[in-house]
């Protein structure tokens, strides 16, 4: 029990850490969205550099968006979820295989 309680502390603390890490990235990429924004040249005769700056700014914001995925906490809630659909599921699989085992046991004796 007590092995459970230190692993659970330390998984949080880890969260704690790597939401700063996520947090730093996402400061990261918007600052050098808002730098390189007005510098991209959208203009319709740019050609190639047009199609890279749009490339690379869809890129960042991706990276925006996977960051503010994070730090909002989708994830987690959807792991609570099939967490307790998995939970269900042993539970559900356990009482069948106890009444396997009874039934067998109520035939042999």
């Amino acid at each position: 029990m007590m092995k459970t309680i230190k692993a659970l502390q330390l998984i949080k603390k880890e969260k704690k850490r790597s939401k700063w890490k996520h947090a730093i990235y996402l400061i990261l990429a918007l600052g050098m969205l808002i730098y390189a924004l007005p510098l991209i040249s959208f203009d319709p005769g740019a050609g190639w550099m047009s199609l890279f700056g749009a490339v690379w700014a869809a890129f960042a914001f991706m990276v925006v968006g996977a960051h503010l995925h994070f730090l909002l906490g989708v994830n987690e809630e959807k792991q609570r979820a099939l967490e307790a659909v998995r939970r269900a599921k042993l539970r559900d699989w356990q009482s069948k295989l106890l009444k396997k085992d009874w039934q067998v046991e109520s035939k042999q004796g």
